[in-house]
């Protein structure tokens, strides 16, 4: 007799086993006809699925964040069938929800195309139409194979041969048209409805390795309703006039060649808006107690060993071997198993202690051509690393120091705002139950004290210690994990980092890995797409560009610009034969924040006529006035705090 307890603390008991179905029914007509799918135990089930023993129950219905994940997991089933129907012969591989969406991987002998998209997206809906119940199968692992193998779905037989032994091979129909997938599903394809959009193509290595067969994804998008549908297509298309890499071009900021696939080629302008950000950081790190460190790019593969990161990492690292020396060399992926060398050089007290260890580290990660993008997913690229040494009972303080300074950083670049993460032990990990035990109650304790709230992450934690992430939202309502911070026993411990305690014996540090940016690279791009390349004036690579009304004010303007760029502020001159509507439409593209124009009588009154970027109005005042307001304006936020 399972007795079911519901969110509301209420019990149900029944004589015997009951699906999920029967149990919403029970419950009431109106949750009978809502519910999608439940969570036995935490677990989501299919509501066909059987209850046998007592367990707590949670029904999801529309409405519910969970529901999202069902609906585009199984919009990409329907998508399958369609594209199997309309085009006989082509192989299904794997097909995933993601954020925002879904994508599913084909084999065929020629790739996907937009011009395709209407065709299926109309079938999609006649396959939605017919409502076809989802059913759940549990089959023989051979029988399985030898099905998909008969119909040539060799890439599903070789998905069920590559499964643990111990797996439960679970395939599930829709009508006619079945498919090999854990599950679970909603009732059937009608819950998917029709708030959904194919949205683009892409090519796909087999299992992303660039050795095997190119495959063509197709993305989609879906959503509870057509409300968040065309919500979602709208910040598409101002995401679209965002994108980092058009607006790169429009101000000359960097480009990428496949002469360096996944290195970026920084232009002058670019390369100033890099170090005004990294001068910052460096300002407020060195304020907040950081020193700041450098170490090798290349590293012996026995350090990675030590660490771990070899066995755990190396798919991703670049390797290099030195002729006549047996050594493997990697290129760092990062920086932390460094930075316990420089700690371990010398023998460390408690007095040393909380020690804050930075380093603007130069990182190299080998990504897939196909998933690199723009400068948001490169190859080599810089951290706003640091890692903080203390003892146990400095974490806490430590943690709620540094969320301290990351909400300021976060604040300055123009994000009011984040969301925290809370990521626990993953599957594959290092470390044991107990030391896991530890730090993760050790963060949940710096997560009280800093009086920080958190969402969980189950089992996304590095293979080291639990983290948190910290999540931005941009300008049109996208979300970036950009900052993180790490509790580690275990690196400290392989790598043999020790200090002297206050009772004259050796212990292990704490290590925390922190970071606020992530990567400059990748906040760079994030930033230039919230403030779709309008930056605040501090930030801006050209601040201020005088452009001429008539040639006679040429050396006027030079001397405008000299007096600009004496207050501190970075100008360019515009003093070519054009006139003054084109040039402000050039300079407008350009994302110049200010243009201060001049013609003969500025020159004669010793005044500028201010516009501001994406203004009609202009405001004329001295240039004395001018060059103080836009002095104080361009000063940096932190700079600014200081000196009041």
């Amino acid at each position: 007799m399972p007795a079911i307890t519901l969110p509301d603390g209420s019990v149900r008991r029944f004589e015997g086993a009951v699906t999920g179905t029967e149990l919403a029914h029970a419950i009431g007509p109106g949750l009978g006809r809502a519910a999608l799918a439940m969570r036995v135990d935490g677990h989501a089930q299919d509501l066909s699925r059987r209850i046998e023993r007592d367990a707590s129950v949670v029904f999801i219905t529309r409405r519910d964040p969970d529901a999202l994940e069902m609906i585009r997991h199984d919009a990409a089933h329907v998508l399958a069938e369609a594209v199997q129907s309309l085009y006989p012969g082509t192989q299904v591989t794997i097909g995933p929800s993601i954020e925002n969406g879904f994508y599913y991987d084909f084999a065929r002998n020629q790739p996907f195309t937009p011009e395709e998209f209407p065709a299926i997206e109309a079938k999609m809906r006649e396959i939605v139409a017919r409502n076809e119940k989802f059913e759940r199968e549990e089959w023989d692992r051979e029988a399985a194979i030898s099905f998909f193998e008969e119909r040539g779905e060799r890439y599903k037989a070789q998905l069920i041969r590559d499964l643990p032994a111990s797996e439960t091979i679970t395939i599930y129909r829709q009508g006619g048209w079945l498919d090999l997938c854990r599950g679970p599903h909603m009732r059937g394809t009608g819950d998917v409805g029709t708030a959904f959009k194919l949205t683009k193509v892409a090519g796909a290595y087999w299992r992303g390795d660039h050795r095997n067969a190119m495959l063509s994804r197709i993305y989609g998008t879906a959503w509870r309703d057509q409300k968040e549908l065309d919500a979602y297509l709208t910040m598409l298309e101002e995401a679209e006039k965002r994108d980092h890499r058009r607006i790169g071009r429009e101000m000359d900021l960097f480009h990428i060649q496949e002469e360096a696939v996944g290195s970026i080629f920084w232009h002058p302008d670019g390369w100033r808006l890099y170090r005004v950000i990294e001068s910052y950081m460096r300002r407020r790190q060195q304020g907040g107690g950081y020193q700041e460190v450098r170490t090798p790019q290349l590293v012996d593969r026995v350090l990675w060993e030590r660490s771990g990161h070899w066995e755990s990492y190396r798919e991703h690292m670049f390797v290099a071997t030195v002729e006549n020396e047996e050594k493997t060399l990697a290129v760092k992926p990062m920086n932390c198993p460094c930075h316990v060398q420089i700690f371990n050089h010398g023998l460390r007290s408690y007095r040393e202690l909380p020690l804050r260890m930075a380093e603007f580290g130069a990182c190299h990660r080998y990504e897939p051509s196909g998933a690199l993008h723009g400068i948001m997913r490169v190859r080599a690229f810089t951290q706003d690393d640091a890692h903080i040494f203390c003892t146990e009972a400095q974490v806490p303080e430590e943690t709620a120091r540094f969320v301290d300074l990351l909400r300021s950083v976060y604040e300055d670049f123009g994000f009011p705002a984040f969301r925290i993460k809370f990521a626990d032990r993953p599957t594959l990990r290092a470390g044991d139950d107990a030391t896991w035990d530890k730090a993760e109650a050790a963060l949940r304790d710096a997560c009280a004290l800093a009086g920080v709230e958190y969402e969980l992450n189950p089992g996304e934690g590095a293979f080291y210690g639990p983290k948190l992430e910290f999540v931005l939202r941009d300008a049109i309502g996208r979300d970036w994990q950009c900052g993180t911070l790490q509790v580690d026993y275990v690196l400290p411990d392989r790598l043999d980092a020790e200090y002297v305690g206050e009772d004259s014996a050796r212990h292990r540090p704490v290590m925390l890995h922190r970071a606020i940016l992530g990567s400059f690279e990748r906040f760079l791009g994030i930033l230039i797409e919230h403030h779709a390349g309008r930056f605040p004036l501090w930030l801006a690579p050209v601040q201020v560009v005088v452009a001429t009304i008539v040639s006679d004010a040429a050396p006027y303007a030079e001397q405008v610009a000299a007096a600009l760029r004496a207050a501190g502020l970075e100008v360019r001159t515009d003093t070519r034969n054009e006139k003054i509507n084109a040039k402000v439409r050039e300079h407008s593209l350009a994302h110049v924040p200010v243009l201060a124009v001049v013609g003969r009588r500025e020159a004669e009154l010793g005044q500028v006529a201010l516009r501001r970027l994406g203004g009609s109005d202009q405001s004329v005042v001295s240039l004395a006035d001018a060059a103080r307001a836009l002095a104080e304006e361009a000063t940096p936020p932190d700079l600014k705090r200081a000196r009041n």
